[in-house]
C-alpha cells in the first residue's frame, strides 16, 4: 500500500441555519461549516497497535486499525475507531496510524464536534493511504461511523456540512439522496451579523430522547403510509389519531417547507432579514411540537428577541447546545446584553457568543 508520509488534517464543525430533526426523515437541511476545527496530526505507526491522543483527553488509546469492530472501543476514542473500521468496511486500505487529535468545537454545544472529529480522521485515513475519496462518500463512511460503531442514531447533516463547506456559502442538502446546492450567505453584505450563543446547558440528548423523536417520525411515516415524512404534507396529518405522534410529524413536515423557503429567499438574493420570521417559527415549532428546546435555549431565544434580533431560534438535536440569532450590526451589543441579562438574573452561567460565517470545509493543513 502506499502512503503520502505523514500530515495533518482538518474538518470543522458546523452550524445548522435552519432545519432540524429532518436528515433521518430524508428531508431538507441548510447547515454551514464552523471556523472551529477538529485538527488530526497523523502518521504510520511502526510497527503496531495504533494509537491515539487527544488534547482534550487524558491517556493513549490503543487499537488494532486492521481488525477494530464495534464494542471493542468505547468513549471518545470510538469517534476515531470507528473511522478505521468503517473506512475498512467501504473497502480501502488501513494502515496501522499514530492520531493526535485537538480540536477547538465545543463540546456538547451542537455543533458536531463528533461529526468534525470522524471526517478528520477520514481524511487523514485517505491522506496517508494516498487514496481518493470524494466529499459525499467520506461524509457516508463518517456517518456509518456514527451509527453503527459509536451506536448514536444521527442523520448525515453533520459529517455532510463538514466535508461540503465553503466561505459565504451555506449547504443546502437533500438528505435523501445527498444532493448539495452552495447557497450565499453572508450577512455582514446585509449590515447582518450572525450570533452563535452557546446556552452551556448540557447537550446530551436526553437520555435517548433523540432516538425518541426519531421512532415517533418513523411511526408517523409508517402511519401515512409513506416511505419518510419527507413525502407527507400538512393535509395529511389530520389523519394521525395520536397527538404526540401528529405534533412531531407536523413539525418535520413545516420544517421541510420552511427549509426550502429560507434557501429560495437567499438564492433569490432577497434580503435575508426576510429569513427572520421563518427562524422564529422554527423554534416555535421545535419547542411545541417536537419538544426538545430547554429552559436555557428558550430563554436565549426570547431574550436575543426582546434585544432586537430579526429571528431566532436553537439550532442543532436539542436538549441543550446553542442558540442563533440573526441581527443588524448595530444591534449585536444589546442581543448579546440581553441575553446575558436574562441568564443573570436566573444565577446561570454566562453564555458564550460568536459570529457564525461560514467557513472552509474539511482538508489538507500540511505536506
Amino acid at each position: 500500500m502506499s502512503t503520502a508520509g505523514s500530515g495533518a488534517w482538518f474538518a470543522p464543525g458546523r452550524v445548522n441555519l435552519i432545519g432540524e430533526h429532518t436528515d433521518y426523515n430524508d428531508g431538507f437541511v441548510l447547515p454551514f461549516a464552523l471556523p472551529h476545527r477538529a485538527v488530526v496530526t497523523a502518521s504510520v505507526a511502526d510497527g503496531g497497535p495504533s494509537r491515539v491522543w487527544s488534547a482534550q483527553q487524558d491517556g493513549v488509546i490503543a487499537f488494532s486499525a486492521s481488525t477494530v469492530t464495534p464494542g471493542e472501543v468505547t468513549g471518545w476514542a470510538a469517534y476515531v475507531a470507528g473511522m478505521c473500521w468503517a473506512f475498512r468496511e467501504a473497502g480501502y486500505p488501513v494502515a496501522e496510524v499514530d492520531l493526535r487529535l485537538d480540536s477547538d468545537v465545543p463540546v456538547g454545544a451542537g455543533l458536531s464536534s463528533s461529526a468534525a472529529v470522524e471526517c478528520a480522521v477520514g481524511m487523514a485515513l485517505a491522506g496517508l493511504a494516498g487514496v481518493r475519496v470524494g466529499p459525499t462518500e467520506l461524509a457516508r463512511i463518517a456517518r456509518r461511523a456514527e451509527n453503527v460503531f459509536v451506536g448514536a442514531p444521527t442523520g448525515g447533516m453533520d459529517q455532510m456540512a463538514s466535508v461540503h463547506g465553503r466561505p459565504g456559502r451555506l449547504v443546502f442538502l437533500d438528505t435523501r439522496d445527498d444532493t448539495v446546492e452552495l447557497v450565499v450567505f453572508d450577512p455582514p453584505a446585509h449590515g447582518l451579523e450572525l450570533l452563535v450563543i452557546d446556552s452551556r446547558a448540557p447537550h446530551a440528548h436526553a437520555g435517548g430522547e433523540y432516538g425518541a423523536r426519531r421512532a415517533d417520525c418513523e411511526a408517523a411515516a409508517a402511519a401515512l403510509g409513506v416511505p419518510a415524512l419527507r413525502d407527507a404534507g400538512p393535509a395529511d396529518l389530520a389523519s394521525l389519531a395520536d397527538d404526540r405522534i401528529r405534533r412531531r410529524a407536523r413539525h418535520v413536515i413545516t420544517e421541510n417547507d420552511r427549509v426550502r423557503e429560507v434557501a429560495a429567499i437567499l438564492s433569490a438574493g432577497a434580503d435575508p432579514r426576510e429569513i427572520g420570521p421563518l427562524l422564529d417559527a422554527s423554534h416555535v415549532s421545535m419547542r411545541d411540537d417536537f419538544e426538545i428546546t430547554v429552559p436555557h435555549v428558550d430563554v436565549a431565544v426570547e431574550a436575543a428577541r426582546a434585544g432586537g434580533a430579526v429571528g431566532a431560534r436553537m439550532t442543532g438535536g436539542g436538549f441543550g447546545g446553542c442558540v442563533i440569532a440573526l441581527c443588524d450590526t448595530d444591534r449585536v451589543g444589546p442581543v448579546i446584553s440581553a441575553v446575558r441579562s436574562a441568564y443573570a438574573a436566573r444565577g446561570w452561567a454566562a453564555p458564550v457568543v460568536f459570529p457564525g460565517r461560514p467557513c472552509e470545509g474539511a482538508g489538507r493543513l500540511s505536506s
